[in-house]
């Protein structure tokens, strides 16, 4: 008979605010006091919002250029009782941001993990654009260069709401490119700055929104939400 050791800690993936402080929740501070560990994107980043929430623990480094060299290590911690908190910079880990390679492992060695609600930058932007959100497909980031006119081209059907994110400084190369695979009438939204003082959600056609940004240099963080083929 397989038998299991009772005694592995758990991997706690934690949502931290994308703007707002005050989106932090009440659970996610307490884990954050509690766990052995907490692995962090940037420490810096992360140092800040520890030290606003007066939580005293130690942080280490765990991003996407060293995640693949990390978790195992990470996952041998787990196993031997210590428990772990994950966090990015802002927002959920592993929605665009480092952590499911890390959840893949633990999963794998049989290790716990629970996900905190909370924090994500492409829910609220979805539901304040007016376009349907009962179906839809998040797409995150679009390659930079190879393959992101066969990935634009493959979405030309698409029916559903479709999410990106994308930076200020080629938000209207973007959306000048989804005018000629989409058409310029399609209608989008674009939602910048989410949860902070200068949150702006800017709503019209593409060749209209393409107008405004053009004209009104955009800052900050970016989400587009696009109408899926046939919304009108």
């Amino acid at each position: 008979m397989l038998t299991f050791a009772v005694d592995m800690g758990i991997l706690y993936i934690v949502p931290t605010p994308v703007g707002n402080m005050e989106d932090m929740t009440l659970r996610a501070i307490r884990i954050l006091k509690e766990v052995d560990l907490v692995l962090a994107e940037d420490t810096r980043t992360s140092g800040i919002l520890l030290k606003h929430f007066d939580i005293k623990n130690q942080l280490m480094s765990h991003h996407k250029f060293n995640e693949h060299g990390t978790s195992a290590g990470v996952v041998q911690r787990l196993l031997a009782g210590q428990d772990i908190a994950l966090i990015s910079d802002a927002g959920t880990p592993g929605i665009s941001d480092p952590g499911f390679f890390l959840v893949r492992e633990a999963v794998r060695a049989g290790i716990e993990v629970q996900t905190l609600p909370g924090a994500t930058a492409f829910v609220p932007a979805l539901v304040s654009s007016g376009l349907p959100c009962d179906r839809f497909a998040f797409e995150g980031f679009l390659p930079q260069k190879k393959g992101r006119q066969t990935k634009l081209e493959s979405l030309r059907d698409e029916q559903r709401t479709m999410i990106f994110y994308e930076s200020p400084y080629r938000l209207v190369k973007t959306l000048q490119q989804f005018a000629e695979v989409f058409g310029p009438e399609r209608p989008v939204s674009v939602c910048r700055e989410i949860s902070k003082v200068h949150e702006e959600s800017v709503r019209g056609s593409l060749q209209e929104v393409i107008a405004h940004f053009t004209e009104h240099a955009p800052k900050g963080e970016i989400v587009i939400v696009l109408a899926g083929s046939g919304t009108s």
